[in-house]
């Protein structure tokens, strides 16, 4: 059936193309022949004297047609024609020319007749002469092509409408697409892992719709709306899916950007159709996704006197959402990952009435997504969820929906029978760290110093109680990096300054453990210096977590001074962030090559282990330097502190 629609389609293109073509050529045909050779007076009298003008007609008392007698007109072959630019409709019409004075010329001709004895005939038009056929060989071609195009074109608009058929005037009409009880939508909330306390609150909007006596028996009244935030990949179109699947009432699916179209005005009719079908079908549920494409905060960079298309849209559906007449069973759930910058009538209640956070899973909701992904592979006995589910802290649902798919492709691309744990920590390793460069040509004297990068990261995280702890360490190339690190961080709802100053620690370890046994530094610190940079910056500015800047946040969580070009403190404050930040990068840094030269033996131990195997583990490290020692308060933050600024700052 598609191929035959494709087919019809293609059929009634070519039909418009041959037609348009056909049309084109006698248009052309006819305007590129229709003019007689132009000449003058003298040409005119010459040819005259010879007998060969048939008659001349006079137009308008300025232009003079000359015809020919048939025995001497040129011979009709293609060639002459095309190359004389004969007359198309009338052959005997061969020159024209243009005269001054009617009465002089009428003289002169008349003269001329009697001196020669010629029979030539003159006549005189002063009105307009077109005949039906001759308008229509004159201006209708041109009217036809004109009026084949724009139905040519409205068609083409038209197709790419809602609907089959669909034509340019239906260009206002809304494009949401309708799901009811008898589509097979399936999707349900049984396919929704972890998002508990969101999915809680959307299965009551839907329950709203469903019974809604059981909560306005009491005086309530049903929500008007749901805006669901959060992070991209986190489940939000998801919960939207699975309240199509799960409502028994009519469902509305579009996204934001549905609504924008070049024409003015088209927005916001698409938006009042909306509407209107939602009002005819109630109860239902409208969902807007990325409503941020015309929720955006009206006035910002907008020209004085220019209309505005998306605040338009934006203006009618805040209206149609809470204005007068709006009392109908019509929830709107939208969804956005930019709810800062929306506009703030349009988060108010009475529009939305509700606020759903949905953020990254935590490590159970994580094993919950995990089993739902994993139940459609074929898995080994030693795939263990519980370990992944440690190994993606900060993972979205689509991050680990991927993370599964890339894990069959990869015991694929082994010929495996099932897919094991190993294939898992490649997935991570893949989409965390990019592909494995194995061919990547490194110097000896180079891949020495990576491995001893790697290893003061590996070394200074076992030592540190707050550190995350190794999982294992690399030196093959992967991605942008020539070498790197699996961590398995602890999940916190609080930091700490001592959590936060460990973390800064291991990260600077790395050129720390260059400088130690190179005795000069290199370039490969640089996404270290650049995490390092941007928490210490928060530590001291967004956090309140420095005592000489105090309990001061600057950090603007409205996002109104997101376009501002001044700083929010003063050039003094900004000198103090500027010191204390110096001083605790400072800090930190000492601190890691004080505690990488106290175990110089051990990372060297290490470095040389890497060297060899290309790849360590958290055991090899565990061989080295035996248990972690931050029962310990030797390693502490206090007390190291205090050794290195006796050593290094004095």
């Amino acid at each position: 059936m598609i191929n035959k629609k494709v087919k019809s389609k293609n059929n009634f293109f070519w039909i418009y193309i041959i037609i348009l073509t056909i049309f084109l050529c006698i248009f052309l045909f006819k305007y590129s022949f229709s003019n007689p050779i132009k000449i003058d007076q003298d040409t005119f009298f010459n040819i005259l004297i010879k007998g060969k003008i048939q008659k001349i007609i006079v137009k308008h008392k300025e232009i003079v047609h000359v015809y020919l007698n048939k025995e001497f007109l040129p011979p009709y072959h293609y060639k002459n024609f095309l190359k004389n630019h004969r007359k198309f409709l009338n052959p005997s019409l061969q020159y024209e020319f243009e005269i001054g004075d009617l009465q002089f010329f009428q003289k002169k001709f008349e003269d001329y007749k009697r001196k020669y004895k010629l029979n030539t005939l003159i006549d005189f038009k002063n009105q307009q002469d077109y005949t039906i056929t001759k308008f229509f060989f004159d201006y209708g071609i041109f009217l036809l092509l004109l009026i084949i195009f724009w139905i040519f074109i409205f068609r083409k608009i038209g197709s790419s409408g809602s609907g089959p058929g669909g034509q340019i005037f239906n260009i206002g009409k809304s494009r949401a697409k309708l799901f009811n009880e008898n589509d097979n939508v399936k999707i349900t909330f049984k396919n929704v892992a972890g998002l508990e306390g969101a999915k809680e609150e959307v299965q009551e909007i839907v329950e709203f719709l469903k019974s809604p006596k059981k909560y306005t028996k009491l005086g309530g009244t049903i929500p008007k709306g749901a805006l669901l935030m959060g992070p991209p990949g986190t489940g939000k179109t998801l919960l939207a899916k699975a309240v199509a699947g799960e409502a028994q009432v009519p469902f509305f699916s579009l996204s934001g950007s549905d609504f924008v179209e070049m024409f003015v005005g088209v927005g916001a009719s698409r938006v009042r159709d909306l509407f209107e079908k939602a009002k005819e079908k109630s109860p239902c549920i409208i969902f807007i996704d990325e409503i941020d494409a015309i929720g955006r905060a009206r006035g910002k960079n907008n020209i004085a006197g220019s209309n505005d298309e998306r605040e338009n849209t934006l203006n009618q559906l805040l209206t149609e959402m809470d204005g007068f007449g709006t009392q109908t069973n019509v929830i709107v759930l939208a969804a956005t990952n930019r709810s800062d910058i929306l506009d703030k009538a349009l988060l108010r209640p009475g529009r939305f009435d509700r606020t759903i956070l949905v953020e990254t899973p935590e490590l159970n909701e994580r094993k919950e997504i995990f089993k739902v992904h994993l139940k459609k592979l074929v898995l080994s006995k030693t795939v263990d969820i519980d370990f992944l589910a440690r190994q993606t802290p900060g993972f979205s649902g689509a991050d680990i929906a991927n993370i599964c798919n890339e894990s069959a492709l990869i015991a694929a691309r082994k010929n495996r029978s099932k897919i094991q744990h190993q294939d898992f920590l490649d997935a991570i390793d893949r989409i965390i760290g990019g592909l494995e460069k194995k061919n990547k040509i490194i110097k000896p004297h180079e891949k020495k110093r990576i491995a001893y990068h790697e290893a003061g990261h590996a070394a200074i995280s076992w030592l540190l109680e707050y550190a995350s702890p190794l999982v294992k360490v690399t030196i093959v190339p992967r991605g942008k990096s020539l070498g790197s690190a699996w961590y398995l961080p602890e999940e916190r709802q609080l930091t700490t300054p001592e959590q936060m100053k460990d973390e800064i620690c291991a990260l600077l370890a790395g050129r720390g453990a260059e400088e130690i046994i190179f005795n000069n530094v290199s370039t490969g610190a640089l996404n270290d210096l650049e995490r390092v940079t941007k928490q210490v910056q928060s530590m001291v500015v967004i956090f309140g977590l420095n005592e000489k800047v105090g309990n001061i946040s600057y950090y603007d969580s409205t996002g109104q001074n997101e376009y501002s070009f001044s700083k929010p403190y003063s050039e003094k404050t900004a000198q103090t962030i500027d010191e204390e930040i110096f001083k605790i990068i400072t800090e930190q840094y000492n601190r890691a090559k004080y505690l990488l030269n106290k175990n110089k033996d051990k990372l060297s131990m290490l470095a040389n282990e890497l060297l060899e195997k290309e790849v360590i583990f958290r055991e090899d490290l565990k061989k080295i330097f035996g248990d972690r020692p931050f029962s310990d308060n030797e390693n502490g933050i206090d007390n190291v502190l205090k050794i290195v600024n006796n050593n290094y700052l004095s």
